[in-house]
């Protein structure tokens, strides 16, 4: 795309238009649910289409829809719409309640909450979504609580924070796909640097969990069943995403390994499975097209500048690597703050954040991990976030009561700032 070299701060109008009504709706009702983001974004894109009167309208359709249109946010909706497709298919077969089920089984009553933790960092870890995770775990949550004397906060909090963690790391999570593709590396590398940094924060939240709910118990009267069969396409994403298979492949894998097992097990009929399919393959479909209007009005922004205004500017104030990659924290986590949704903020900071990695020199690894982490921490930690709403509203009370409890989060953002300051981990150079 053509830039000017002094850049032009009026090109980003389109997006502090965007943060302005997300934001200003929420505070003017209450909601921050209130603004859809597909509106918000539409409308943004619309007013970057009506601005720089010098390009012809027909002109700015084309950067649109070739920003839109690129390979990147392309691959990013079919991969959004196969994890969809296979969490929904997973989930109607059994799969997420025999995976809770058996890890209630198999924890110690003493250790239920560290227990629950556990499970939502394997099950997000797993699915991909935090929300999905957030849904499907909440009410277990909750019903621990009222089995036991810990808070229903304390229970609400920790299931927000494990299903975080899976987000962050999640080689189908839709925030790890953004990450790696805005920044073009692998999926299995950004894994590795990722887990390093992150892992350390997981240990000391089971630590503190422990010392917070130590000798809780559980129900005894409650019979949790479970079937290792519906278990494995869980375990078969995971292990092979791992290794390194192409996700594409993956996915379809993993849909097909569900259909199989629902259909034998007789969770659903043929209708029943395209069924689910099609309802996975829509609950994605707003994301997707929001990647899509975000890619167009992002490709509107650098055309008329407004990217090489933003790079001027923090390039003025970045002196050093260091900089850089704190540079890179800031810029998701105030996307995040302003939006409430982590994949956005990371379709958001993405290409700005490629564009300073690659000046100052910074492991597309590393950028990439940076931008997970800041995103998913505030997530976990916003009060007017989907997970905190989503929770809080199975427990019947405010989400602003998680805030306090939201442990693995903050250690999250810790855990960030410490790999930025120390320059951890120690990278080879490619």
């Amino acid at each position: 795309m053509e830039e000017t070299k002094k850049g032009n701060a009026w090109a980003l109008i389109p997006l502090i238009i965007f943060v302005g009504m997300f934001l200003g709706v929420g505070i003017a009702t209450g909601d921050f649910t209130t603004m859809p983001l597909n509106v918000a974004i539409l409308v943004a894109s619309i007013i970057g289409l009506l601005l720089n009167r010098k390009e012809s309208f027909q002109k700015k359709i084309e950067v649109f829809t070739k920003g839109a249109g690129h390979s990147n946010i392309i691959l990013m909706m079919l991969i959004f719409l196969l994890a969809g497709a296979f969490s929904q298919t997973t989930e109607d077969m059994g799969g997420v309640k025999s995976t809770v089920n058996l890890g209630l089984s198999l924890i110690p009553e003493n250790l239920i909450i560290v227990g629950l933790f556990v499970i939502c960092m394997f099950v997000s870890l797993s699915m991909g979504t935090s929300v999905g995770t957030v849904a499907a775990i909440a009410p277990v949550g909750f019903g621990l609580s009222q089995a036991t004397d810990v808070s229903a906060a304390i229970t609400m909090a920790t299931v927000v924070g494990g299903a975080m963690f899976g987000d962050n790391l999640s080689m189908i999570s839709d925030t790890t796909i953004a990450a790696v593709r805005t920044q073009k590396t692998k999926m299995s590398d950004k894994f590795k640097v990722n887990i390093k940094i992150v892992l350390p924060g997981a240990i000391i939240t089971i630590i503190i969990l422990w010392l917070l709910t130590n000798g809780a118990q559980v129900d005894a009267t409650k019979n949790y069943d479970y079937d290792l069969i519906k278990v494995i396409p869980y375990l078969f994403v995971l292990i092979l995403a791992l290794i390194g298979i192409n996700v594409i492949i993956v996915l379809i894998g993993g849909v097909i390994l569900s259909a199989i097992i629902g259909l034998c097990y007789g969770s659903f009929g043929w209708t029943g499975l395209l069924s689910s399919i099609s309802k996975g393959i829509i609950g994605m479909e707003d994301i997707a097209i929001i990647a899509l209007l975000i890619g167009g009005l992002v490709a509107l922004i650098q055309h008329n500048g407004g990217i090489t205004w933003l790079l001027n500017f923090v390039r003025n104030r970045v002196k050093s690597k260091r900089g850089a990659e704190m540079g890179i924290a800031g810029l998701v986590s105030v996307a995040d703050i302003s939006t409430a949704n982590n994949t956005i903020s990371i379709l958001m900071a993405g290409p700005l954040a490629k564009d300073i990695s690659d000046e100052y020199g910074v492991d597309p690894r590393k950028s990439a991990s940076i931008l997970d982490m800041f995103a998913s921490c505030f997530q976990g930690l916003l009060p007017y976030s989907p997970q905190l709403i989503a929770a809080a509203g199975v427990a019947s009370i405010s989400p602003f009561e998680l805030v306090p409890y939201s442990i693995y989060p903050i250690i999250l953002g810790i855990c960030g700032i410490i790999a930025i300051v120390f320059r951890l981990p120690r990278l080879a150079k490619r």
